[in-house]
């Protein structure tokens, strides 16, 4: 009788706890109307991420054009607590300040001891008068707005209702922000190449690039205007990728606003944050880096408009010549009513070449005949001794074999001078190319500037300057002190590794450079008496400063 109970008591703790499995595994299993945990897991993965469709244009399916506002939202000047995010990340800004310095040292000594070989190779452009271009656009380009204010880039003048809203955004953001909001953002431009440019025929085989664009508290009009115009201008097949290098702003409509507007391109447009205020040549070397799609890199300023066909002579000559860097030719655009029009001076057909006072000030000096006569026709890219900074292409491993800009060249200021020099003496060339026009706007006056940080201590232009004429000047720096006796005692830092980097590229003298290249210098700017001190040089001219961040 005690077995038969025990037996009962077992077989009823097994039934209890097979039934108890089983409610528990009904209650874990999805009902017939409720997906499965994989299948929700798939469906979040799809809404977060969706797989891009990109069309022609880079844009998501049905977005064939822009959908431009007329008048642009106004944007207020809404400031972010910099102090709470300095607080924050103070640790980690000294660290990253220490290892920028030496990721960029390890580029400088890590270089090709002979630049790589040119791969590739692409056909010479063909001009056949009459016959339109391969990369022209066979139908006139469309408005952004049909009547719309600022379209073919006719000026836009407000009236005096404005004065004071204007006045505050010049101040602001250095340009006339209130005309600007209200300029879609897809406007058509006006043509203002050659004729001749028109019948140009390129290889189609032209490499791709990235476009990197770096600003600091942009207006937020303006700097979308930029982006716009290379998106609406630039054949999707050869761009790789348009790269934004957010300089520390504190403006909030360069934060969160920005990042949900370009979704709008499905990745194409992307933007990197800096933790720390860098200034504009570092960022740009920093964009270099984020930079990894397109083949050569191509340097806009965040307040530009490309125009018709600009990527393909910009390009081409890159292709042939992978040491080549060029420039378009910068047009401007005004800063109060964004008209468009050819930068003044120059020869007859406004070409000049970019130059340079004793004091190291920028300066364009009319083409000379001795150009004219190496071309054929009188809209093939010509030599240029420097560049104004702001604008240009480069491929980008050789970008990277130059050891990008100086590292220790500092907020903006003679980095269009050193590249220039190191292309040059190094084995590269410089070309501008007239074909190619990007508009850019020059700050008016009245902008209340983007003062450097405090790290940065004081005359971070002329520091960048003597740093310039110690490594690439030889004996001619002494013409610089002449010009500029208060640079004498500045300290410029270690310079030991840009000149090993002369050295074991067998870099040329700046005496060759100036003989084969800047001979034409002298005759504008005569070299000052080297004994000879003449006193403090005025302040920066509006043109030395025009592509500051």
């Amino acid at each position: 009788m005690r077995l038969k109970i025990g037996l009962l008591l077992r077989s009823l703790l097994v039934v209890g706890s097979f039934l108890v499995l089983v409610v528990l595994w009904s209650s874990l299993s999805p009902r017939p109307d409720e997906p499965s945990p994989l299948s929700r897991m798939r469906e979040d993965r799809a809404v977060n991420n969706p797989m891009p469709d990109r069309g022609g244009n880079g844009l998501a399916p049905g977005d064939d054009r822009f959908k431009p506002v007329v008048p642009w939202p106004h944007v207020e000047g809404v400031e972010v607590d910099l102090e709470s995010i300095r607080r924050k990340n103070k640790a980690n800004h000294e660290q990253e300040r220490h290892a920028g310095g030496d990721n960029q040292k390890d580029i400088m000594q890590r270089q090709y001891l002979t630049f790589k070989p040119q791969t590739f190779t692409y056909r010479d452009p063909v001009l056949r008068p009459g016959v339109l271009g391969n990369f022209e656009p066979k139908e006139p380009e469309p408005h952004g707005v049909v009547g719309g204010p600022g379209e073919k880039a006719k000026p836009l003048v407000l009236g005096p209702e404005f004065k004071h809203a204007v006045q505050a955004s010049i101040k602001e953001f250095g340009f006339n922000m209130v005309a600007s909001d209200m300029i879609s953002l897809d406007r058509s431009v006006s043509d203002l190449r050659q004729e001749e440019c028109k019948y140009w025929h390129y290889d189609e085989n032209l490499l791709t690039a990235s476009i990197v664009i770096v600003f600091h508290n942009e207006g937020w009009s303006t700097l979308m205007r930029t982006v716009h115009s290379v998106i609406k201008r630039t054949p999707r097949k050869y761009l790789a990728e348009i790269v934004l290098i957010d300089d520390f702003s504190s403006k909030e409509h360069l934060k969160e606003k920005l990042d949900d507007y370009i979704k709008l391109w499905n990745g194409l447009v992307k933007v990197f944050r800096n933790e720390r205020r860098e200034g504009l040549i570092q960022a740009r070397s920093i964009g270099a880096q984020k930079a990894k799609l397109g083949q050569v890199l191509i340097y806009l300023d965040a307040h530009c408009e490309v125009a018709v066909n600009w990527y393909a002579p910009l390009v081409a000559p890159i292709s042939k010549d992978r040491t080549t860097c060029t420039v378009p030719i910068i047009d401007v655009i005004n800063g109060n009513t964004y008209e468009i029009v050819p930068q003044g001076g120059g020869d007859e057909d406004g070409y000049a070449r970019g130059a340079w006072d004793w004091s190291m000030l920028w300066k364009r000096v009319p083409l000379t005949p001795r150009e004219k006569r190496m071309r054929k026709t009188k809209t093939e890219p010509y030599r240029s001794p420097a560049m104004a900074g702001g604008l240009f292409a480069i491929e980008r491993d050789f970008f990277f074999e130059l050891g990008l800009y100086d590292p220790g060249l500092q907020i903006w200021g003679g980095e269009n001078f050193e590249i220039s020099y190191k292309i040059w003496q190094c084995g590269g060339k410089l070309l501008f190319v007239p074909c190619s026009r990007v508009g850019h706007i020059y700050r008016l006056e009245g902008w209340q500037g983007n003062p450097p940080p405090v790290y940065v201590g004081s005359s971070p232009t002329l520091k960048n300057y003597v740093r310039v004429v110690e490594v690439w000047w030889d004996e001619y720096k002494d013409y610089f002190y002449a010009s500029r006796p208060e640079s004498k005692a500045l300290p410029y830092g270690d310079i030991s590794e840009l000149k090993k980097f002369r050295e074991d590229h067998n870099c040329k003298s700046f005496k060759w450079f100036m003989e084969e290249i800047a001979y034409d210098i002298t005759s504008h700017y005569p070299l000052p008496p080297k004994n000879v001190e003449w006193g403090e040089r005025p302040r920066p001219s509006v043109g030395m400063s025009s592509f500051q961040c």
